[in-house]
């Protein structure tokens, strides 16, 4: 099974560097053939001058190297801070630990996510079994059910930036935002609800979409993965299953101080920054339908993130743009990719903030966006997020 999904992610690749012929309202032409007019507007959503195939050649070659022992002394080194972390933290058992505790311990098992979401790419290693063991261990610890969200996120990344075929944080169109009831779109929209959606994402996706991560038979994946998708919740429950008896041995409250709490942080670190991968720039970013989509341009709506210390606590997650062009890439090749990259990307390279100790800056872009990003038109093959001007009159009504 792991093979075949192996080879259909190698001609997906294949299909990734092929010339994709792409027709722009403005009379632009292929991927190959546009020009970006020489003034100083910029627009992201016109067709860019350069193919996949000129990304991926200036890239060097070993970036492409994956080292399994490498990628595992990273999981040997998270998983280390983690039980140390927990052995602190239970050994002083103080409300002035517990905090730093939970602030830190939710950062690992972010850290912990990524690694496992390395193993989902193949990025990991070559050996597809290997991938697969580190991924379910590293998965099922945080209660994510690893071939159920493997299978979505390949999604996610073969349609990035389509309209209707993406799978995260995908745009509302404004006849689905219109049929939610004012309750459901307070709390899709209103800071700090969305940062803890993933649990529920993962159980009923998106509003518009069917389907659930736990299920063989949802909409998200194929005859041939319903084993796979079986086998991952299987992981999850037995995981579950811990976690209660634990419970009883060492008491809920313990559990909650913990394993509870850092789970949340956990959460909010994942929705925060999957959420700004593709969101909160001071730009809007284009979606595309119909022939106005391709791979490349998709992608290229990705934004990269400086999360000062965190960067290397959470294996670069922040350097985005070429992970999603390249998604085979090892996350330590990232940085020397990206600026290979570069000059290629052009202006289509939105260059992060810089970043202080703690990227407290990305909190404003994270609140304004949530804020302002409300659907997109119904119509339209290159479309924009517009902001819903009456939404929050409900919140002010409510308190007068």
């Amino acid at each position: 099974m792991e093979k075949s999904v192996q080879a259909q992610e190698t001609c997906n690749e294949r299909e990734m560097n092929q010339d994709v012929n792409a027709h722009h309202p403005n009379g632009v032409n292929g991927e190959g053939d546009a020009t970006i007019e020489k003034d100083d507007h910029f627009d992201p959503g016109v067709t860019p001058p350069f193919k996949i195939v000129e990304i991926r050649s200036a890239i060097p070659k070993h970036c492409w190297v994956k080292n399994p022992w490498r990628s595992l002394s990273y999981v040997v080194r998270d998983v280390f801070v983690v039980f140390g972390l927990a052995a602190v933290a239970i050994y002083f058992n103080s409300w002035a630990v517990w905090p730093l505790y939970w602030a830190a311990q939710g950062t690992m098992f972010w850290a912990l996510f990524v690694l496992g979401h390395d193993c989902g790419h193949g990025s990991f290693s070559d050996n597809p079994k290997l991938n697969s063991v580190v991924g379910h261990l590293l998965h099922s610890a945080i209660l994510v059910p690893y071939h159920g969200w493997r299978i979505s996120h390949r999604t996610h990344h073969q349609n990035h930036g389509h309209v209707d075929n993406d799978e995260s944080w995908v745009p509302l169109t404004q006849k689905v935002y219109m049929e939610m009831d004012i309750f459901s779109r307070f709390m899709r929209y209103t800071v700090p609800f969305p940062i803890f959606a993933y649990p529920f994402y993962l159980f009923a996706r998106s509003p518009g979409k069917k389907g659930s991560h736990f299920s063989p038979y949802s909409d998200l994946f194929s005859t041939t993965e319903q084993m796979d998708v079986i086998t991952s919740t299987v992981c999850w429950l037995l995981m579950v299953a811990l976690l209660a008896c634990l419970c009883f041995v060492v008491g809920l409250c313990s559990m909650l101080k913990i394993y509870g709490v850092p789970y949340l942080i956990f959460v909010m670190w994942l929705d925060s920054v999957t959420y700004l991968h593709h969101h909160g720039y001071d730009e809007k970013t284009p979606w595309y339908r119909g022939k106005e989509w391709s791979y490349l341009r998709g992608g290229l709506t990705t934004i990269d993130r400086d999360y000062g210390w965190f960067n290397n606590i959470h294996h670069d997650i922040g350097t985005h743009v070429v992970h999603h062009l390249f998604p085979q890439i090892p996350h330590y090749h990232l940085i020397e990719a990206t600026k290979a990259a570069k000059p290629i990307l052009g202006k289509y390279y939105r260059v992060p903030e810089k970043s202080g100790p703690f990227p407290f800056h990305l909190i404003k872009n994270l609140a304004r966006s949530i804020k302002q990003d409300h659907y997109v038109n119904d119509t339209g093959d290159v479309v924009y997020y517009e902001t819903d001007h009456e939404l929050y009159k409900f919140s002010r009504s409510k308190a007068e």
